[in-house]
Formats: structure tokens, C-alpha cells, sequence
């Protein structure tokens, strides 16, 4: 099941400020929620005492927490790996390791009897969690998270991104990934110039990175970084559809009423016998044979337009395709509309037979 989450720094925040936006969030169906623990500083006591309150709003609102934490938190806390019980009392439902122990300490982890989740930080590349799990760790109270990156050009590189996360998906365990919000400033450190996990997501709209992630099928929780997102941006994340790829279009004002039907109501697959340079949607071709369909815009095109073939091409009239690379239009070859610039790169996420979906642009 795939799944939205916040953040919240109760270190960082009013404590009714985080209150009010975990409520926010839960009205959009956001589940999970991530914080940090990763030390108490001055009154340990009061610190505690605000995020357990917190938790419980959360709890009571039907979202999930886990607490990202350290070595020296357990330190400071006098805390052992073998018992875990004060995570449970302060509600969490889970910790996070920012840094790890050798791996065996996180196998004894997995078996905790308070139930809690053990999250890996997936960004680092290494053998680590191959390391967990030779140690005969319980895999079904493993997730993985990657990490976020508040200064700019320092985020992961999509190929390094991609690997790591095939380590935890290739092995069934949940993963997570952070998104950057336009409006929210406050994170766990004085830096903050977004907190996106990667960094070609840095300066995206907040939609079009979480479509990314989730198109990626490496991803199950994308989680908004910093704090505190807007409604706006809470709103739209929520109408993202996380299981088929939505693209946002702008059509050609002179398309005619068929031609914006089959863009925006007709179901889409990509063909199996795949093309480099388009994406083929087929089935318009067979549903509105017989229709006429005058050539009316047809420039050469380039990569994201949207393409109606005309009547000129007989049996290919009405076929939707996408452009995945510059070519020369024929003259038989509609222009209908274009998917919008910042989301052109998601057509190379595209396989063979997968669904997707256009929209008009809000």
C-alpha cells in the first residue's frame, strides 16, 4: 500500500502549530508521519512530554510514526537496543536509524516484543541491510527511508538513488522517500534549502516529484520534508492517483471535441511492441473507426507532444501517441497538445503495456 506523509520538528515548532497540521493532513489522508528524535537537547523532560503529546494526536488521527534517532540518543537516554520499550511509551510506532550499529544489534531489534518497526536509512549503498539480514533479522519489521538533503547540489543522483532502493524492494521491505514542499521552511537543521531526497527534484512542483518517486515502483511512502506544506500542496498530493501515471497536458485551442475526448477520457496503454520514438495508444484508433479525422496541426515534433494521427493515414486515424524524440511531421500527423514541460521526463518511466492517464492543466 502506498502512502503520504509529514514531517514535524516539535524541537523546532509550537507544539500547537504541529498539532493543528498533523489534523490538516489526516483530512487529506496523509498515514504516516516522520519526526526526529536524533537528540533531546536542554530539558530532556519537557522535550519527552511534547512528543508524546504530539504522538497521540497523531495516533488519534490514525497515522503511523516513526522517529529517526541515533546512537547518542540511546546514549543520552541510557537506552539499549535490546529493549525498546521507550519508543512505546512515548506512542511511536517505529524508530529510524540515521546511523546503524554492526547489524547484529539490529537483528535483536526485529524482534522486539513492544512491536515496533526498525527503518533503515537506504541512501548510504552499502551491504548494510545484506548485513541485517545475515544476521537472521525478522524482515517483517523492517522498512527502509531514504535520506533528505537540505543543502542544495548535495541530494542523490538518480542512478545511485535507483540502486539502493532495488536492494530493499528486490528484498520485499517497505521503502519511503522525501519530497520538497514550495511554502515549507523549517526542518531539523539550521540549513534548509528544501528537503527533497533527490536532488533533480530540488526545484520541481511538489506533485511531479511524488509522481516521479511513485513511478519509479520503488517507493511506497513519499513524505513531504520540510515543514509546514500548504493546504494547497496537501490537497494535490492527495488527488495524486499512486498507482498509474497522471500527466498533466495543455491541448491545442483549435483540437476538436473528439480529439480532447480521446486525450482526456479514453483509457491509455503503452503497446508492447515498444517504439523509441512515441508511446502508442491504440485502442482510440479501433473505438472511433470510421470517424473523420481532418489533419488541422501538424508542425514536426517534439519530445512530449501529444499526437492524434489524422484520417491521411487511414487505418493509424484517431491512434494516440506521445512523443519520446524529435521527428518530422509527415503532414499526417496531428499536434492535439503537449505535456507540460516539467513533466516530460516522466514519459521515459513509462513500460511496455502500463496504463497512464492526461489531464488538462489546472
Amino acid at each position: 500500500m502506498r502512502r503520504l506523509g509529514i514531517s514535524v520538528y516539535p524541537n523546532h515548532s509550537k507544539v500547537e502549530d504541529v498539532k493543528q497540521y498533523i489534523e490538516l493532513a489526516s483530512k487529506y489522508n496523509f498515514k504516516r508521519i516522520f519526526t526526529c528524535l536524533l537528540s533531546v537537547e536542554g530539558d530532556k523532560e519537557k522535550a519527552i512530554k511534547e512528543f508524546t503529546e504530539i504522538i497521540a494526536v497523531a495516533k488519534d488521527n490514525g497515522m503511523e510514526v516513526i522517529a529517526d534517532v541515533s546512537p547518542q540518543l540511546f546514549e543520552e537516554l541510557t537506552i539499549s537496543y535490546a529493549d525498546l520499550s521507550f519508543f512505546k511509551e512515548i506512542g511511536a510506532d517505529g524508530i529510524r536509524l540515521d546511523n546503524g550499529f554492526t547489524g547484529n544489534e539490529e537483528s535483536v531489534m526485529t524482534f522486539n516484543p513492544q512491536g515496533l518497526k526498525i527503518e533503515l536509512n537506504i541512501s548510504n549503498g552499502t551491504k548494510y541491510l545484506e548485513n541485517i539480514l545475515s544476521f537472521q533479522a525478522n524482515p517483517s519489521n523492517l522498512y527502509g527511508c531514504h535520506n533528505f538533503y537540505p543543502h542544495r547540489y548535495t541530494g542523490l543522483g538518480y542512478d545511485h538513488f535507483l540502486a539502493t532502493s532495488k536492494q530493499y524492494k528486490e528484498q520485499g521491505i517497505k521503502t519511503a522517500a522525501f519530497v520538497n514542499s514550495a511554502t515549507a521552511t523549517l526542518g531539523p537543521w539550521p540549513v534548509s534549502e528544501g528537503l527533497c531526497t533527490l536532488e533533480m527534484h530540488r526545484e520541481l512542483p511538489i506533485v511531479t516529484q511524488a509522481k516521479h518517486l511513485w513511478a519509479t515502483e520503488l517507493i511506497d511512502d513519499v513524505i513531504i520534508g520540510n515543514a509546514f506544506a500548504s493546504e494547497e500542496e496537501l490537497k494535490a498530493l492527495s488527488e495524486i492517483d499512486p498507482y498509474q501515471l497522471v500527466l498533466n497536458c495543455e491541448l491545442v485551442n483549435e483540437t476538436p471535441e473528439t480529439e480532447q475526448k480521446i486525450v482526456l477520457e479514453e483509457p491509455h496503454f503503452n503497446r508492447g511492441d515498444v517504439s523509441d520514438y512515441v508511446i502508442r495508444s491504440t485502442q482510440s484508433r479501433v473505438k472511433y473507426s470510421g470517424h473523420e479525422f481532418p489533419a488541422f496541426n501538424t508542425p514536426d515534433i517534439k519530445k512530449g507532444d501529444i499526437l492524434i494521427e489524422s484520417s491521411l493515414y487511414v487505418r493509424y486515424a484517431g491512434e494516440l501517441q506521445v512523443a519520446l524524440l524529435p521527428m518530422k511531421n509527415s503532414g499526417k500527423t496531428n499536434i492535439v497538445g503537449r505535456v507540460v514541460e516539467e513533466e516530460v521526463f516522466l514519459l521515459d518511466l513509462i513500460k511496455p503495456w502500463q496504463k497512464f492517464k492526461f489531464q488538462s492543466k489546472k
